[in-house]
């Protein structure tokens, strides 16, 4: 039996579609020029093309530092260098606290945006398109949106409270090095607790290890729960197979679905 969906969802598949069709046809061409060339995709002006599907395999959204196996997770060797987050006395008592109440807690079970630098490992793809000023990274979690600006320009200079924070990037050789400011405090870094006061500077170094191979590393600093500046790196992986596209993940409707009953009609 047939269903007719609600007009606003097959709004919102109709522009994902259109989208990630757009995306998948430079993706192709991308990966095409590297396949050729076994050299990196790059732009026009000779700077690294990060533009494509990516997502780490990686367990880090489960718990940051090493873990080992629990019932909510699976066990992880950790992304943390050193192994441990550095946290302050006090906000190591919040994190405990966090951990205990994770289950309910985690803003990502409220469908909250996952902010940086969790949106990169998080365990759903994401799709970066590209061009000489910026970088737009398409998260599926949520569909949440983040412009990575590479024109020079500087961060607004009054406090801002925003989820996925401000991002300006340069280039380091082939490296994009981006520094990230002005965040809420309303996201944890992973499933674990681990979180951030609104205090919190990322600078995150994007590099190619291969055309379809992208290491990532971020100095995460936050003077109001850590003691020091500490570091994490994660490896991303280009999605290749045929017609891979974002799926249409906005969690936060699905508890309206009951005020939106489908047809049941052929």
């Amino acid at each position: 039996m047939k269903t007719t969906q609600h007009p606003s969802r097959r709004r919102f598949l109709a522009s994902a579609l259109a989208t990630s069709l757009t995306a998948l046809a430079l993706t192709a061409g991308a990966q095409a020029v590297a396949a050729d060339s076994g050299k990196i995709p790059r732009l026009a002006n000779g700077k690294p093309d990060f533009s494509g599907i990516w997502q780490t395999t990686s367990a880090a959204d489960y718990d940051l530092e090493a873990h080992s196996a629990r019932r909510d997770a699976p066990p992880g060797p950790g992304i943390v260098e050193g192994g441990e987050i550095p946290y302050l006395p006090q906000a190591l008592a919040q994190k405990q606290k966090n951990f205990a109440e994770r289950l309910t807690a985690d803003p990502r079970s409220k469908c909250f945006t996952l902010s940086v630098p969790r949106s990169v490992y998080y365990p759903e793809p994401f799709q970066i398109f590209q061009r000489a000023r910026d970088l737009t990274v398409h998260h599926q979690f949520g569909h949440s949106v983040r412009t990575i600006h590479t024109n020079g320009t500087a961060h607004p200079k009054e406090p801002n409270d925003w989820w996925l924070g401000d991002s300006r990037g340069r280039w380091d050789g082939d490296t994009l090095v981006v520094d990230v400011k002005h965040f809420n405090d309303a996201t944890w870094l992973d499933r674990a607790g681990n979180y951030h006061s609104e205090a919190l500077h990322v600078v995150e170094r994007w590099k190619y290890l291969d055309p379809n191979t992208i290491e990532y590393k971020a100095n995460i600093e936050d003077a109001k729960v850590y003691a020091r500046p500490w570091n994490i790196s994660v490896i991303l992986h280009r999605h290749r197979e045929k017609n891979f596209q974002l799926v249409e993940n906005y969690c936060f409707t699905l508890d309206y679905d009951k005020y939106y009953p489908v047809s049941e009609k052929e």
